[in-house]
């Protein structure tokens, strides 16, 4: 499907939009199904507090009712959006009056092997190591350069996602999705107040489990707790969870929280 720019069919971006020049915007990446938005408020709510932290003028009525109307037309798929601050003048100044660029692309639904879910992820351990910027933790904001050099670092399939550090070495979360794991009944997830994206699925994730009665907890965590973890799963609005079977030298079998969890948002994934 062609994709919108400003809720018209469109398929260029002016050269000097602050988007491309600086990775001054924020993304969606927004799971489709039957012309429904899988966690919408969640996205939206995401996209919002990005605006307010960035200080990018955004009408969420308007970008929420485009938004609604190509969901419609994309049926079933991923819709990417892109929100930039716009056209600007050479130099980093914010300038006085921009006019933000609001860009929906849609794209077929990936498919990944049906045993990842089922059985189970190899995680590769990625060399590179997260920066520390508070203003930006959480955000999915344009610039992932760091996730563009971590993926670069294995080719080998049998890797379906890579693990990613902070400069501390204490875990964070993948190069696309976020990281959970199960020490003594308790579902722990890495705080990401300095780097890393804060998930929609995580979130959902951490609100389900715990009206489910499972003991949840967000906290700085360690390769060793990881490492000695009962149980292991990744997640991200895509695909669900899917759990973690080894890390360099350490294996996990899949476990019953793991399972549970996959069963409480089974309305949001597709068997």
């Amino acid at each position: 499907m062609r994709a919108w720019i400003n809720g018209q069919p469109a398929s260029a971006i002016n050269v000097a939009d602050r988007g491309l020049a600086y990775g001054d915007g924020l993304f969606e990446t927004i799971k489709v199904r039957a012309g429904r938005a899988a966690l919408l408020e969640r996205h939206l709510a995401r996209l919002q507090e990005g605006c307010q932290r960035l200080a990018i003028p955004c009408d969420m009525a308007l970008l929420r009712q485009e938004l609604l109307l190509y969901l419609q037309q994309v049926g079933d798929g991923v819709c990417k959006l892109i929100l930039t601050r716009g056209a600007g003048q050479r130099g980093y100044t914010i300038p006085e009056f921009c006019e933000p660029q609001r860009v929906l692309q849609a794209t077929p639904t990936p498919q990944w092997p049906i045993a990842h879910r089922q059985h189970g992820i190899q995680l590769f351990p990625c060399q590179l190591r997260l920066s520390a910027q508070p203003r930006l933790a959480g955000l999915k904001h344009l610039n992932r350069l760091e996730q563009v050099l971590a993926r670069a670092e294995w080719s080998d399939p049998a890797y379906a996602e890579g693990l990613l550090l902070d400069q501390q070495g204490h875990v964070l979360d993948c190069v696309f999705s976020n990281v959970f794991i199960v020490r003594e009944q308790q579902l722990l997830t890495p705080a990401l107040h300095n780097a890393g994206v804060a998930g929609v699925m995580r979130a959902e994730l951490l609100q389900r489990a715990k009206a489910a009665g499972i003991s949840v907890a967000v906290k700085e965590i360690s390769l060793t707790q990881l490492q000695q973890a009962d149980e292991v799963f990744t997640c991200n609005s895509l695909y669900g969870i899917w759990p973690v079977r080894g890390y360099a030298e350490q294996s996990w079998s899949v476990g019953p929280i793991t399972r549970k969890l996959q069963q409480l948002i089974i309305d949001l994934v597709d068997e």
